[in-house]
């Protein structure tokens, strides 16, 4: 099937037409199934009912974790103020009390009046006290305390807060940057008069202590890359007690200086690639218990499941956290042309919202350049233009190379066993798609196919399997009932790199066909494609690249009408193709060809349908079943 120039992208002019006037910003749009999640994670409370988030590449956490603040609110648990005050009993052991979120200090300045109070008041200002701030650590505490001075009480200072909170709003506490004091807090020390010591205001607490009552956001990655931080913070969860280090723990604590524990309730999110969230499943076997939830946040906003409508409140996102010029209706196109790219299929939308924002600076620093007051299409495709330059160097020095001659690509004519198949080359940081030459030779034998690349050690284990496919297909075909007489060897022409993949299966047994049957090959076409044991055609990766880059080669020697590229039909759904190549193609200059069966191949390549060829293949094969070799021991001398 020739595929025609308009659907070699998506109907992203359609799409455009679809933008709201007015869209309201929103980072959590296409994300619903993570969002279900974190519903059901919020809704239930207790020590194992914490949640894992898959986070994706461009995510911007910081926004995600505001959103989510404001649908999704915690309410299980009471949250309050955690204060140290001194104990009367001991100077080293200050005592952990709690009072309601946010009278912390309203508390102190009240337990300094009591300290101030006559005697005869204090228990009458005590009692009010009980009644105001309602905690029942507060009122032990207040009875320790209710006949002393603040002179009783040992050291210089009454108290200091570790947590401070307000009852109205929940917040998300975001541990991006984890260490031992950063998470778990530390107890500085001081020296007077060459003693070593701590005090309260040296009791710095950490971003658990902060989050206690409310939610926890941990970078799952910077967490386990701190030995022993994992397990700590395992303890703390199964047990909903912190416990400052004890003497030995570390050489940043006075060894005679111990805070009581602090009581923990808390929501705890663990953020990081599903790579980690596997890793801690298999090696941890109390990982389950603790996060029995997972978020999974999608990279992609699938057109074929969801309306296009809200995604245009994602852009009005991206755009906002920009902060750049507005974007023109006229740029709208090209911004989900080159999202639709980022994902890699027509039907589905990026979410990477780092990648769209860096689009639109780059696209508003362009028309600021201009003098214009919008972002407009030439802005953004000026942008994708000065991508591809930057990026283009190394594809370049790899195009010079074939069109002056150093590397040998035929793009016209005809050649038994040799074909043009489509490889993506990763070097030096940049990615691109180029022509390679395949070619195959048969010869007299039982019936073996060499691949070259795999006997000089150059081919991966997948196209490994590959080449055993294809084997397996001639064998099936050609080899059912009787033992072929003729080999073959196969190999990437001028490679001298490791090959894998299995994407050129498809061309090389299209190469290898075109040598057994002797049917010349046309050379202006490309192929790229995997095949299975039934010559069925099979989806493949980077198809985008792999076009464009023959296409480059090809409008560099100059189009003749006869170029084109073959690919699988179940890849149709991810063309996305530069305007140059779009334009080509509906001149006619160049084409797209889909198919689905190696059958349509050959009959693009050589101009043959398969029956003509498989029949030339077996008749050659018959004539020499029964045709032995003379070797050169028969031979006798007169």
């Amino acid at each position: 099937m020739r595929v025609t120039a308009e659907h070699l992208q998506p109907p992203i002019e359609a799409w455009a037409q679809q933008r709201p006037a007015q869209p309201h910003a929103d980072p959590l749009v296409g994300q619903q199934r993570a969002l279900a999640a974190i519903e059901q994670t919020m809704r239930i409370g207790g020590r194992y009912a914490h949640g894992y988030m898959v986070t994706t590449p461009g995510l911007r956490v910081v926004d995600v974790l505001r959103a989510l603040q404001e649908r999704h609110q915690w309410v299980h648990f009471e949250r309050f103020d955690w204060l140290y005050l001194a104990n009367p009993d001991s100077a080293s052991e200050p005592l952990c009390v709690n009072v309601p979120a946010g009278s912390a200090r309203d508390a102190l300045r009240d337990l300094m009046e009591l300290f101030e109070a006559p005697a005869e008041q204090r228990a009458a200002r005590a009692e009010e006290m009980r009644e105001h701030f309602p905690s029942e650590r507060f009122a032990r505490y207040l009875a320790k305390v209710q006949d002393k001075t603040f002179d009783d009480l040992p050291g210089t200072e009454l108290a200091t807060v570790i947590v401070e909170s307000d009852q109205q709003t929940n917040d998300f506490v975001l541990c991006d940057r984890v260490t031992d004091a950063s998470l778990f807090g530390s107890i500085r020390l001081q020296s007077v008069a060459g003693t070593i010591s701590s005090e309260l205001h040296l009791i710095q607490p950490g971003a658990l202590l902060k989050a206690n009552g409310d939610v926890l956001a941990i970078d799952a990655e910077e967490l386990l890359s701190q030995p022993g931080l994992w397990r700590k913070l395992k303890y703390v969860l199964r047990t909903s007690l912190f416990h400052w280090p004890q003497p030995g723990e570390t050489a940043n604590i006075a060894a005679y200086y111990q805070p009581e524990p602090v009581p923990i309730h808390l929501k705890v999110l663990l953020l990081g690639d599903r790579g980690i969230y596997g890793q801690l499943r298999e090696l941890d076997r109390d990982f389950d218990n603790l996060f029995p939830y997972l978020a999974d946040f999608s990279a992609h906003y699938p057109l074929s499941h969801e309306p296009l409508a809200p995604y245009f409140n994602y852009l009005a996102y991206v755009e906002r956290e920009a902060a750049t010029l507005p974007v023109a209706a006229s740029a709208i196109a090209l911004i989900l042309k080159e999202s639709s790219r980022l994902s890699d299929y027509q039907t589905e939308l990026s979410l990477d919202t780092i990648a769209l924002m860096q689009l639109l600076r780059e696209a508003g620093a362009a028309a600021q350049a201009k003098g214009l007051q919008e972002i407009d299409h030439e802005a953004v495709a000026q942008v994708l233009q000065q991508r591809q330059q930057r990026d283009g160097y190394i594809s370049e020095l790899s195009r010079r190379q074939v069109l002056e001659g150093q590397v040998y690509i035929a793009t016209e004519g005809d050649v038994i066993g040799q074909v043009n198949g489509l490889t993506v080359v990763t070097i030096g940081g940049s990615e691109f798609g180029e022509p390679t030459r395949i070619t195959a030779t048969v010869h007299y034998g039982d019936g073996d196919i060499i691949d070259i690349d795999r006997k000089s050690e150059l081919s991966g284990s997948i196209h490994t399997k590959g080449v055993m496919i294809l084997s397996a297909y001639i064998a099936n075909v050609f080899a059912r009932n009787d033992e072929m007489r003729l080999s073959a060897t196969i190999v990437f022409e001028q490679s001298y790199f490791e090959v894998d993949g299995d994407s050129a299966s498809l061309a090389e047994l299209c190469c290898l066909l075109s040598a057994l049957a002797e049917a010349p090959a046309a050379q202006g076409l490309a192929i790229t494609g995997a095949v299975d044991q039934f010559g069925r055609v099979q989806a493949i990766g980077a198809v985008n690249e792999k076009i464009e880059g023959h296409f480059h080669l090809c409008q560099a020697r100059g189009l003749n009408g006869q170029q084109g590229v073959i690919i699988p039909a179940a890849n149709a759904n991810q063309l996305n193709l530069g305007q140059d190549v779009m334009q080509a193609v509906a001149e006619g200059k160049y084409h797209v060809h889909a198919i689905d069966d190696v059958a349509e191949a050959l009959a693009l390549l050589t101009g043959e349908n398969q029956q003509q060829l498989y029949a030339r293949i077996e008749k050659r094969l018959a004539e020499l079943q029964h045709c032995e070799p003379e070797l050169p021991w028969y031979r006798r001398i007169w």
